[in-house]
């Protein structure tokens, strides 16, 4: 079939017909390609090639690895308006915001050209006589990711950068639909000098997964996607004996204090609600105001500012939102707007009803906003990753807590208000893995980890930064003595102590 993307196994292209599925512009609702869905034999192949590269790559210098980030980070930089377009071509969100996504990757990749001096380990001489001892971080072998639709450049670039500098070999998996963003990337790795087999890329479904799942050869998996799947990654992953993190979804709240700056707190919530068209893992998809009178001004305000929010093809940059990414996602969202309504809150803005010209087939659902929204409706607890904005209502600071805390997701969460003291006691006491204070999506930079608490994340560690080094690697000490030459020493049956 013609226009069909393949993969990417031992640093070539890999042409393959298998299964393919139709790949859309969102905003015309066209069919532009299509991506091949990998075989077991392929994604096994990719396996092979990882493995076959792993022993020269483990004992590659890292001060060479980090040469050819260095390298590969130039031509990211160099290729970012054609990776940009291409999400947004497939994906749908706004130009700028495409290249904001890819910036915040090549961050990573940037954190990874230091890796020579975070592979140091550790050294302590004379820890008894004559006895020196030290840790190594090695690697763990042949790796793999399995990445989301949302962010198609950025969330890859938190797992193989790291792990390749690391010492690994890379399989990824990115989502199927927007496959153009990876395979670019992939061929600048190889452009970058990356040795053939240390990075692949197959395309697929869940049986590609499945079968990174159940390969004894792959070590440890990387997953970012819903929490259904994130749990499904981590019970078999571990099950198999590999090394798991598995970054599920969220339902990230937004406490309005009644001393916030309402107007720059509304210009927040607009961006972290509506960016995007909502699908983002650290999308504000609930503002909680403490006090009715908090709460009727934000609505009011956020109101009048979704009258003048753009929406259109991600294309022209004076639009602020762009279509959903598939003809399904738009019917799973817009579905739940018509719960919303069933369940009794107030719609104070209807987005089901946007029409835009002359892109009547695209997947667009216009901004929406729930007033006097309550815990027990499902539009509150279920994830829906789309343009949908609820206001729930507080009398305190401890009550709006207690809604977060009782939720079970806790990825990310923010606060805005002008008191020290009430900022200080949410970041100590809130149960959520990543808080802002004034800031509404905080997405932790490149040497900070990013992660969420309770059904958020299944794993010990975080994405990227400081964990992604613990995350792949293991640890090994070492404890060396050189006896004196020509001395008999006894035999010591009692534990060794300290001398």
């Amino acid at each position: 079939m013609s226009n069909t993307i393949g993969h990417f196994i031992n640093g070539v292209d890999v042409a393959d017909d298998n299964r393919p599925a139709p790949v859309y512009n969102p905003a015309t609702g066209v069919l532009t390609k299509h991506v091949a869905m990998a075989s077991k034999a392929t994604v096994e192949d990719a396996i092979a090639a990882a493995e076959a590269a792993f022993g020269a790559w483990r004992d590659t210098p890292p001060a060479k690895r980090a040469r050819i980030m260095f390298r590969f980070k130039q031509l990211l930089e160099e290729n970012a308006d054609e990776i940009a377009a291409a999400i947004t071509d497939e994906h749908g969100k706004v130009l700028d915001d495409a290249m904001g996504e890819f910036g915040r990757g090549v961050e990573v990749v940037d954190y990874a050209c230091g890796i020579p001096e975070m592979l140091k380990g550790e050294f302590s001489r004379n820890v008894g006589p004559g006895i020196d001892s030290w840790s190594d971080f090695q690697p763990l072998g042949v790796v793999a990711g399995i990445t989301p639709f949302n962010f198609p450049a950025m969330v890859p670039m938190w797992m193989y950068p790291m792990a390749i500098a690391c010492g690994n070999t890379f399989v990824l998996k990115p989502s199927e639909k927007d496959p153009t963003a990876p395979m670019i990337v992939a061929r600048l790795f190889r452009e970058a000098g990356l040795p053939d087999g240390v990075f692949n890329l197959v395309n697929g479904d869940k049986e590609a997964v499945d079968t990174l799942l159940n390969d004894p050869r792959v070590q440890a998996i990387s997953f970012v996607g819903s929490t259904p799947v994130a749990e499904y990654i981590y019970s078999t992953g571990t099950a198999n004996g590999k090394r798991v993190q598995a970054l599920g979804g969220a339902k990230n709240h937004a406490v309005v204090m009644p001393d916030a700056d309402i107007d720059n707190a509304v210009s927040a919530l607009m961006g972290a609600a509506f960016g995007s068209c909502g699908e983002r893992c650290m999308a504000i998809s609930v503002a909680v105001c403490v006090g009715e009178e908090t709460a009727d001004t934000v609505v009011a305000k956020l109101k009048a500012e979704i009258a003048n929010l753009r929406v259109g093809p991600g294309t022209d940059l004076s639009n602020h939102m762009g279509p959903l990414v598939t003809d399904v996602h738009y019917d799973k969202v817009k579905g739940y707007v018509d719960l919303g309504v069933e369940e009794g809150a107030d719609l104070v803005a209807d987005g089901r009803k946007l029409v835009v010209d002359d892109y009547e087939k695209g997947y667009f659902l216009g901004p929406c906003l729930f007033d006097k929204v309550t815990a027990d409706m499902r539009i509150y607890q279920e994830e829906i990753f789309g343009p949908v904005l609820c206001v729930v209502r507080a009398e305190s600071e401890e009550q709006a807590m207690q809604l977060i805390d009782d939720h079970e997701y806790g990825n990310g969460t923010c606060i805005f208000t002008r008191d020290g003291e009430a900022a200080r006691y949410f970041a100590d006491n809130i149960k959520v893995g990543m808080v802002g204070i004034n800031v509404p999506l905080p997405v932790p930079v490149a040497y900070h980890s990013f992660g969420g608490w309770k059904r958020s994340l299944f794993g010990d560690l975080f994405a990227y930064g400081p964990d992604s080094v613990r995350f792949y690697t293991r640890r090994k000490t070492i404890t060396q003595r050189w006896p004196s030459g020509g001395v008999r020493e006894k035999a010591q049956f009692a534990f060794p102590g300290r001398q």
